[in-house]
């Protein structure tokens, strides 16, 4: 056989006819690690290819259940990882883009998507496969394009999976001729027997595809019935429900609502066509082909006629999750709500989850910057302090943010990708020194007044306050840039520029004419007074340099 003539796997019998253990394992589990190799290096690089595509197909998901199902099916063949689409969708959850009732369609549609892996494994094309890693190396090696590259990695990891499977195969085929194995898997017949076998082994191995291979491999070896390899992979989809549980650890309510309607969806679907295994394997046998294109098609009727049935029970699944898993009292340290390594390798929806992170922390920042004023101008030292502990939930977000950006940074990015984590990166860290303005400078300046018993006149308070609702009005505006990538925004923003600028010069003549009044402490007033207007200048250059980076904007060279 193919893994036998080229890598030297040696039979799997000793010379007096017994089996050789040590072999088999190995083999076995060698294959199963090729396999596994190929199908993360054909994932990544879907992903890779597929990341934008699948990004705006989510994103415009309607209302309708059967659309959603259609296109979480759709984008999990493309991605093979139920898993990430259903990260994925937690996101739009989140984000108020899409309900949990909403959602729940999508996660049914996984399932239905991860049904291609055996459908291209049941074809059995090992023959091809040393050619088809070749292929893909070359591919790899030679051109520097990204998407060939990509496409390489493609054709190479598809490669990997097939010879992967010839291996388990070699490795196995002496099995047929051991009596305690014979009887092992006649015991698979039993429904609940094989149900348990393929769940537990699923949930060990971590890969609903690893048991999917496996089973197949036995399946071209004969060395399985059909019934049996129906209930063993049944069991692989109560399995994947214990990697969803495990990956929606430590993540929002909304991932282990999720999690918990994939888990739902699941079990009740195995649960219910338990009495019909002998029905489903009669099906696929007047379907005809070979018995490992038989277990790939039970897998695709099971997945296919439980999202068919379940899809009218979207509110009840959706209901249930919630009382599964209740609303909280939400934390009192901040922590990152999108930010998920899950999703590193996929950048593109990586980067889109950073970008929900950052519009957190510029809500916080807009919060101290609104707050601000009032505070320095007129309010309490209880209240400036509090100003100044809301820097700490700034500065922790903004670690998270650039801590995450810079693992991104370690894959490889194409070049707009790479331009976007730039732009992220730039505008977290002048939405941070914002922050630092309010908390360093103008909060301090606010308990300097304090200290000196200043009081600001009405007339310069309803300046600065109206020159501090101008500098608002311009950060939201480069939010709206930053966050959704609003060009008109940024050049609205890039254009209050002259304004902002007047609006400076008028304050300080009018500081200046203050200067001479006959009042107390004029000249501590005069300081202070600038001084607050030079931190919220500077405050607008950060939020200027924001929108520009966000959509660049050409500098103007009015003054």
């Amino acid at each position: 056989m193919l893994a036998t003539v080229i890598v030297g796997v040696v039979e799997g019998t000793t010379s007096d006819g017994s089996i050789d253990t040590f072999v088999v394992v190995t083999g076995l589990f060698g294959g199963l690690a090729l396999f596994l190799m190929g199908m993360d290096r054909m994932t990544r690089s879907l992903r890779v290819i597929a990341g934008d595509r699948m990004r705006s197909i989510l994103g415009r998901l309607t209302v309708n259940r059967f659309a959603a199902a259609g296109t979480g099916a759709g984008v999990t063949a493309v991605i093979q990882s139920s898993s990430v689409t259903t990260v994925l969708v937690v996101g739009f959850i989140t984000a108020g883009l899409m309900t949990l009732q909403q959602s729940v369609g999508v996660i049914m549609g996984a399932n239905v998507g991860t049904t291609i892996t055996a459908q291209i494994i049941a074809f059995k094309v090992s023959r091809y496969a040393l050619g088809m890693i070749a292929l893909g190396f070359i591919l790899r090696l030679v051109t520097k394009n990204e998407r060939r590259r990509s496409q390489g990695d493609l054709i190479l990891g598809l490669g990997l999976v097939f010879f992967g499977m010839a291996v388990m195969g070699d490795a196995m085929n002496p099995l047929g001729e051991s009596e305690a194995f014979r009887d092992w898997m006649a015991g698979m017949d039993n429904p609940v027997s094989g149900i348990l076998a393929g769940a537990i082994f699923t949930a060990v191995i971590q890969s609903s595809s690893a048991t999917t291979g496996v089973v197949l491999a036995l399946a071209f070896e004969g060395l399985i019935t059909l019934d049996a390899g129906i209930a063993l992979i049944l069991g692989a989809n109560i399995g994947t429900s214990v990697t969803a549980q495990l990956a929606a650890i430590g993540k929002p309510p909304d991932a282990h609502r999720a999690a918990w309607v994939h888990t739902l969806f699941n079990v009740l679907g195995v649960v219910i066509w338990i009495p019909f295994i002998s029905q489903l394997a009669a099906i696929v046998e007047s379907l005809g082909g070979g018995l490992a294109r038989q277990i790939a098609n039970a897998h695709t009727i099971f997945n296919v006629v439980n999202t068919l049935i379940f899809i009218w029970f979207t509110r009840q699944f959706a209901d249930l999750a919630y009382r599964l898993v209740p609303e909280k009292p939400e934390a009192p340290v901040v922590m990152p709500k999108y930010l998920d390594d899950g999703l590193i390798r996929t950048p593109s929806i990586a980067l889109d989850r950073a970008r929900l992170e950052l519009l957190r922390l510029s809500q916080r920042v807009r919060e101290m910057l609104a707050d601000s004023i009032p505070a320095v101008l007129g309010g309490t030292g209880d209240d400036l302090i509090t100003i100044e502990a809301m820097d700490d939930e700034v500065d922790s977000l903004y670690g998270s943010i650039v801590s995450y950006l810079g693992r991104l940074s370690k894959q490889e990015l194409g070049s707009s990708d790479s331009d976007e984590l730039f732009q992220l990166m730039e505008a977290t860290n002048n939405l941070e020194a914002i922050g630092d303005i309010i908390e360093t400078n103008l909060v301090q300046l606010g308990l300097s007044r304090l200290e000196q018993d200043l009081v600001v006149s009405k007339e310069t308070s309803q300046l600065i306050e109206k020159f501090h609702t101008k500098i608002l009005d311009a950060y939201e505006l480069a939010m709206l840039a930053v966050t959704q990538k609003n060009e008109a925004a940024a050049h609205r923003c890039a254009a209050m520029k002259s304004t902002i600028n007047s609006m400076a010069r008028k304050a300080d003549e009018f500081e200046a004419v203050r200067l001479v009044a006959d009042e107390p402490n004029r000249v501590a007033n005069y300081a202070f007074e600038t001084d607050v207007i030079a931190h919220l200048k500077r405050i607008y250059w950060f939020t200027r340099r924001t929108a520009r980076v966000a959509v660049p904007v050409p500098e103007r060279s009015d003054g």
